[in-house]
C-alpha cells in the first residue's frame, strides 16, 4: 500500500526578463505553486499550478491550510476519493480559482506519484492512445513594445520552419481598431500560408457581442482556425452567441473549473473546442472527466498551456487536437524550474520515456527563485 507520508509545498518566484503584453493586462513575473507528494518510501509525485505576478503566497496557503490535512497518510492509490476529500474541503472557500488550482497541483502529484511507482510513463499509466508522439502548435504572437507587423511574420515563419502545422498570435489589444487588427492578421496569414491552421487569442476583450462582431467579420476572411476566449469566462451565453453568428469556431475553458461549467459550455453549445488546463480545473482527475464528457458532445480538447503535463492527457485521450508549445521562456518560463525539457520534431512534441511526469525541479532553480518569505523556515514547508 503506497501511503502518502507528507506533502511538500513551496512557492518560485520567476521574474519575466521582459513584461509582456495580453489584450487586457501586464505580466512582469509569474508564481508558481509547487508541490511535491512524498510516500513512505521516499518517492515524490510532482505538481504545481500558477499566479501572475505576486498571488503565489495564496495558493501555497490553500495547500499548507486548507487541502494538505485530507492527503497525508492516505493510500496514493485512491485518487477519486482523496479528490473528492478535497473538493468537499474546500466547498465554502473556492470551487473555482485559487483554492481549485491548489487542489489541481496535488492531484497531479498524486498520479505522477503512482506513474513513478509503477515506473511507467504518466501516459503509459493513464492507458495510452499513442506511444511516440502528439500535435503541438506555436504559441506566440505577443504584444510587444516596437513590434510591427513584419516581426509577427518573423515570428511565425519560424514556428513554420520548426515544422509546426498551426500557429497562435493574440488579439484584441485596447486602442487597436478593427481595421489595425485585420491588418495585423492578414500579415500573419501570409507569413504562414494558405496550409497552416491560424489559432487567434483574445484573452476576454470584448465587452458584448457587436463590439466582438466588428472584430471578428474582419477576422473571417484570414480563415481562422479558432477565437479564443472573446468574452470573460462567465459570459457563456455571448460565447454561445458569437458561435452562432459566426463560422470560426470558439474556444474556452482555460480558466474554467470542474466539470458543471464545462456542461454548461457544451450544453450551450459556447465552445467548439475546449481548452481544459489540469493545473486550472481540478487536476487530473477532473480533466480527464471533462474531456471524456466533451467527446460525448463531439467537441475537441486543446489543453491550454503547461505542455509537460498536458503532453500526457494528450497521448491518452483521443479527443485531444493539439497541445499548446510555446519553445522558449520568455512568456511562460516554468521550464526554468525543471531539469528536463521536452523534445520538438516537425512540429509534434516527442512522448517522454521516464517514469511519471518524466521531470523534476532543479535544486538549484528552486534555490535561486524559491520565495523564502513565503515559506517560512527555508524554501519548502513540509506537511506531515
Amino acid at each position: 500500500m503506497p501511503k502518502i507520508a507528507s506533502v511538500e509545498v513551496c512557492v518560485a518566484r520567476v521574474p519575466l526578463d521582459k513584461p509582456i503584453n495580453f489584450s487586457t493586462r501586464q505580466v512582469t513575473a509569474r508564481e508558481y505553486c509547487l508541490v511535491r507528494v512524498r510516500a513512505e518510501d521516499g518517492t515524490a509525485g510532482l505538481g504545481y499550478c500558477y499566479a501572475v505576478n505576486k498571488a503565489g503566497r495564496l495558493l501555497f496557503d490553500a495547500v499548507v491550510d486548507g487541502l494538505s490535512h485530507k492527503v497525508v497518510g492516505q493510500d496514493s492509490h485512491r485518487v477519486e476519493g482523496i479528490w473528492q476529500d478535497m473538493y468537499q474541503e474546500t466547498l465554502l472557500l473556492g470551487r473555482v480559482g485559487g483554492v481549485m488550482r491548489a487542489l489541481s497541483a496535488i492531484d497531479i502529484a498524486i498520479w505522477d506519484l503512482n506513474a513513478r511507482l509503477a515506473g511507467l510513463p504518466l501516459y503509459r499509466y493513464l492507458g495510452a492512445s499513442v506511444l511516440d508522439r502528439v500535435p503541438s502548435y506555436g504559441s506566440g504572437g505577443y504584444y510587444w513594445p516596437g513590434k510591427g507587423d513584419r516581426e509577427l511574420g518573423e515570428e511565425l515563419r519560424a514556428f513554420v520552419e520548426a515544422g509546426h502545422r498551426a500557429v497562435k498570435i493574440k488579439v484584441g489589444a485596447r486602442g487597436r481598431s478593427p481595421a489595425q487588427e485585420a491588418a495585423r492578421l492578414k500579415a500573419a496569414r501570409e507569413a504562414i500560408g494558405p496550409d497552416i491552421e491560424l489559432m487567434l487569442d483574445a484573452n476576454n476583450a470584448w465587452p458584448d457581442l457587436p463590439t466582438a462582431l466588428q472584430y471578428i467579420r474582419r477576422f473571417e476572411p484570414m480563415e481562422p482556425y479558432w477565437i479564443e476566449e472573446p468574452f470573460l469566462p462567465d459570459d457563456i451565453d455571448n460565447h454561445a452567441a458569437l458561435a452562432r453568428a459566426t463560422p470560426i469556431p470558439v474556444a474556452t475553458g482555460e480558466i474554467e473549473a470542474g466539470r458543471w461549467r464545462f456542461k454548461e459550455l457544451l450544453e450551450k453549445r459556447a465552445a467548439a473546442i475546449l481548452q481544459t488546463d489540469a493545473t486550472v480545473c481540478g487536476g487530473i482527475t477532473e480533466w480527464r472527466r471533462i474531456t471524456a464528457m466533451a467527446s460525448c458532445f463531439g467537441v475537441a480538447t486543446s489543453p491550454h498551456a503547461w505542455h509537460d503535463v498536458h503532453v500526457h492527457l494528450a497521448a491518452s485521450a483521443p479527443s485531444v487536437s493539439y497541445v499548446e508549445f510555446m519553445p522558449d521562456d520568455h512568456v511562460v518560463n516554468f521550464r526554468r524550474l525543471i531539469d528536463t525539457q521536452l523534445v520538438l520534431e516537425k512540429g509534434d512534441l516527442l512522448l517522454p520515456k521516464g517514469s511519471g511526469l518524466g521531470f523534476d525541479f532543479d535544486p538549484e532553480a528552486i534555490a535561486r527563485y524559491g520565495a523564502k518569505d513565503v515559506g517560512g523556515e527555508g524554501i519548502w514547508r513540509i506537511l506531515r
